[in-house]
C-alpha cells in the first residue's frame, strides 16, 4: 500500500468513481474506486456484457446503477476530506482515474461499503490486496 492522499470530494461520476480535489495542489483527479464494479447508469458496451453475462435486462441494471449512485452520496458529500490509498502497482487505470481505496472520516472504507451494502460486486479483473477479506466475506454471507 502507499499514497496516503487526502482530497477534498469535488463530484461525483457514478457509483464506483468522483471528482476529487488534491488539497495541496488543488488540482483535480477522476478516482475510481478500486476493487468494485458498480451497475453502469447509461446503455452503452459494457451494460450489454453486464446483460449478457448476469441475465439481467440493460434497463434494470441501469436502474440498479442509479441507485448505487445516489447510495455512493448518502455515504460522503460534496466538499468532504477523504483519504485515497493507493496500491504501488495499480495507481491508475487504463483511461488515467486515479485508483484507490477511499477512506472516510470514520475510517470505514468506501469500497468495501458498496460491496458489503450490494451496490457494487468485487471487480475480478485485478488482485485487490485491501478487499481480499471483502471476499472472503462475500462467500460466507
Amino acid at each position: 500500500m502507499t499514497r496516503n492522499i487526502i482530497r477534498k470530494v469535488k463530484g461525483f461520476v457514478d457509483g464506483d468513481g468522483l471528482i476529487a480535489e488534491d488539497f495541496l495542489t488543488k488540482k483535480q483527479f477522476e478516482i475510481r474506486l478500486y476493487g468494485i464494479d458498480a451497475p453502469e447508469m447509461n446503455y452503452c458496451n459494457k451494460i450489454k456484457k453486464d446483460e449478457k453475462e448476469l441475465h439481467i435486462p440493460a434497463a434494470f441494471l441501469i436502474k440498479l446503477g442509479y441507485m448505487s449512485f445516489e447510495f455512493l452520496k448518502s455515504n460522503i458529500s460534496i466538499g468532504d476530506k477523504c483519504t485515497l490509498i493507493q496500491e504501488e502497482n495499480n495507481l491508475q487505470d487504463k483511461y488515467g482515474r486515479s485508483l484507490g481505496y477511499l477512506i472516510l472520516n470514520d475510517g470505514r472504507v468506501l469500497n468495501e461499503i458498496m460491496i458489503k451494502e450490494g451496490y457494487a460486486k468485487p471487480y475480478n479483473d485485478v488482485f485487490c490486496e485491501m478487499l481480499l477479506n471483502v471476499s472472503r466475506m462475500e462467500f460466507t454471507s
